[in-house]
């Protein structure tokens, strides 16, 4: 069949600085360069390109630039490019439309419409170079009242104290498996969590055996609804546990990682035969009510001998509120949101870009319904999706979260340039796939040093705008929606928000 599909990107080669290396045809994992020997020239299919600028980045001399296709159909505001394209391909193919990485449409992005507080006259500002800045962070859950008894002189508690994990920064690498990503970028974010004293979360995939005694401490272990590597070795190995019930790409949608992406260690990893595929259902079959959902969270507990705190990860969705308070009650130490802009590394396009709300709105409501049951001290928040600078870490802890997850942004420092074809396995950046030949493009040292400097950079920005606010202890900001003010919200944004106008 003769396609109709106009390619996306155009690939311009200067001819005046091309030398023919032929560095172009031995990076692109998309077969977009060709040389032809004949003319000793170099040409581009550019139907191939997904626009992920390995080779432009590559290129010794230049000579390579790729851009958007400027080629656009007549115009017509119901029926955009996209649709059109998305169209075509599926009349041509008869399938889903698959993409990856998170949400790029123009919602509105709340954090880009929310400033923040700083002092003035009354409440001087602190410098932080100067000053003690504390970022230090507690996960999990805190006691009603904290009962000290002061025998002998020293100090003793008495209440009952629930497992905590200590965070440096409120910052942590966000879940992202063991196939869907190369070992080389999974064992990086493992190195950088433990470098940095932070957290990163293993996703569905399992944790490889030869990493638990060094990167255990560090590890938040899912239990999904494959139950991929789940055993009573993989949980006690890890700081933390969780039960993914949904991720913010994909709501109600399972997981599937293709068979040709399984090789033999993540089979073994997996714990499923090699070169099958690996399916996760889109119901936890072991959950069918809060009753349910409470018998597997103190079943984890029980395996761990009430030593390592459950986080729930659910999507945002439109009762979110109401579900975060529920999985509280149920016995939860710890709720993960992950929100509309989550990424991923395959999902349907019409679900990944319909389906859920923003983070944003989904943290202010949880929060408030959490407070206003007088339990939010019995759960830590981690709020996922979305998080792009330093910014927005704070005006999400702001909003009331503990700390934040960060997945996409973890990638891009890695080198990720968002071409969102990490489904096909042809990652040029050796970031997501499992092709022996790209999977050496990532340097582990590297790109564990990009990751350590991106959470040092983030840390010292939140500490400059902390002390800007008065504020010397990340803590102090936890749910305090009087340092932010929205700018361009409508009445209802602000109320479910819970912040005030600028200027009010």
């Amino acid at each position: 069949m003769y396609s109709h599909l106009l390619p996306e990107f155009v690939v311009e080669r200067r001819e005046d600085r091309c030398i023919r290396c032929r560095a172009c045809e031995r990076q692109c994992p998309n077969g977009v360069h060709v040389y032809d020997s004949d003319l000793d020239t170099m040409f581009s299919l550019e139907e191939n390109c997904v626009g992920c600028q390995r080779c432009a980045v590559i290129c010794p001399t230049n000579a390579l630039s790729v851009r958007h296709h400027p080629a656009e159909y007549r115009k017509n505001s119901s029926w955009t490019r996209d649709r059109f394209q998305n169209l075509k391909k599926q009349a041509e193919t008869g399938g889903v439309v698959l993409t990856g990485s998170g949400n790029d449409k123009s919602y509105r992005i709340y954090w880009d419409h929310l400033v923040l507080n700083a002092s003035q006259v009354t409440n001087p500002s602190i410098d932080p170079l100067r000053e003690p800045m504390e970022l230090k962070t507690f996960i999990g859950r805190k006691p009603d009242t904290l009962k000290i008894n002061m025998e002998d002189g020293e100090p003793r508690v008495e209440s009952e104290l629930h497992p905590n994990l200590e965070l440096e920064t409120p910052i942590v690498f966000s879940a992202m498996s063991y196939g869907a990503i190369s070992y080389r970028a999974y064992k990086s974010l493992a190195r950088a969590a433990k470098e940095s004293g932070t957290l990163f979360n293993t996703g569905e995939g399992g944790l490889p055996a030869e990493m638990r005694a060094e990167f255990g401490s560090n590890a938040v272990v899912q239990c999904a609804s494959g139950r991929f590597g789940v055993d009573k070795d993989y949980l006690n190995s890890a700081a933390m546990l969780e039960i993914k019930i949904g991720q913010g790409a994909k709501p109600g949608i399972g997981g599937h990682l293709p068979g040709e992406k399984v090789a033999e260690h993540i089979a073994v990893t997996r714990m499923i035969p090699r070169g099958t595929d690996a399916l996760s259902p889109a119901p936890q079959h072991d959950i069918y009510s809060i009753e349910d959902l409470s018998m597997l969270i103190y079943a984890l507990k029980e395996a761990t001998n009430y030593e390592k705190p459950v986080s729930v990860k659910v999507a945002a969705v439109h009762n979110v509120a109401a579900i975060a308070s529920g999985i509280v009650r149920a016995g939860a130490d710890i709720v993960a949101i992950d929100g509309l802009r989550g990424g991923t590394g395959a999902a349907p396009l019409a679900t990944r870009d319909n389906v859920g709300i923003p983070m944003e709105l989904a943290l202010a409501a949880v929060d408030k319904r959490l407070r206003d049951e007088g339990i939010r001290n019995k759960c830590s928040i981690l709020a996922a999706s979305g998080i792009r600078c330093s910014s927005d870490v704070i005006k999400a802890i702001a909003l009331g979260a503990d700390a934040v997850y960060i997945g996409t942004a973890a990638l891009v420092a890695m080198g990720c340039t968002l071409c969102q074809k990490c489904y096909t396995g042809k990652c040029a950046w050796g970031i997501c796939t499992q092709d022996p030949y790209l999977v050496k493009r990532l340097n582990p040292e590297i790109s564990t040093q990009r990751l350590v400097n991106l959470l040092s950079g983030w840390s010292h920005e939140i500490k400059e705008m902390l002390g800007g606010m008065g504020i010397n202890a990340v803590e102090s900001l936890r749910g305090n929606r009087e340092h932010l003010r929205g700018i361009g919200l409508q009445e209802w944004e602000l109320n479910t928000l819970g912040v005030k106008g600028a200027g009010e």
